[in-house]
């Protein structure tokens, strides 16, 4: 799709993990990673690892302690952001983000960021793709101890971004952190097909949706 109003967006909003970057590394660290390590740590089978993260996981799920590596570092006594570090050479970003990046960086709207992820999480991954470069700000919902899940998070981040959410380009790949954004007034929203590029693209029905990002932008 191409977005039929461009010249009426003044701030581009862009989820990180799932939208500019591939899905694939935090769910071979949360998927796989993280049960290995567990296992071996608590002296348990793999099978058993994998069913007690499994119920952890689901319990927090959606919630700011789902995103929150200090949380999951105590819950699980576990360095998740060390464990991350020695991962980061696998953080990849998704086909068609640089060029995004690079085109809407050079228009007249802001570029922000706007992520659950942890800001120590969020600092692993600017550091290893170096796309902060293309930002205006970036913010992580812990700054609002929010959620995006919620719309007391979007009610902050209008006030801190200085820009009504209905002048916004929303992307995430996520369909109830879409629908809460658009709930909370955001006009335009586009979710993902492929968060995970190793996994095949979903077909969406409910809202806009690409593919790679590049086919947002306004022909030449």
């Amino acid at each position: 799709m191409r977005l039929e109003d461009w010249n009426t967006v003044e701030a581009i909003l862009l989820d990180m993990d799932g939208t500019l970057l591939d899905l694939a590394f935090d769910n071979h660290f949360w998927q796989e990673a993280v049960p290995t390590i567990y296992a071996a740590e608590k002296g348990i089978s793999l099978e058993q690892s994998r069913c007690d993260l499994g119920q952890y996981y689901e319990e927090h799920h959606g919630t700011l302690n789902w995103y929150c590596t200090d949380f999951w570092t105590d819950k699980l006594k576990l360095d998740i952001i060390k464990h991350k570090t020695a991962l980061a050479d696998k953080i990849a970003l998704r086909p068609g983000t640089q060029e995004f990046l690079q085109r809407v960086s050079e228009s007249d709207k802001k570029v922000i960021l706007v992520t659950n992820a942890h800001p120590e999480t969020l600092r692993v991954k600017l550091e290893q793709t170096g796309i902060d470069q293309y930002f205006d700000a970036l913010y992580s919902s812990h700054q609002f101890n929010q959620p995006k899940e919620s719309p007391i998070f979007w009610a902050q981040l209008e006030k801190a971004i200085k820009t009504l959410l209905s002048n916004c380009l929303f992307v995430d790949d996520t369909e109830s952190i879409l629908i809460q954004a658009q709930q909370s007034g955001v006009k335009h929203v586009v979710m993902v097909e492929q968060p995970d590029m190793t996994i095949p693209a979903r077909n969406i029905v409910a809202l806009p949706s690409v593919n790679l990002l590049t086919e947002l932008l306004p022909t030449k």
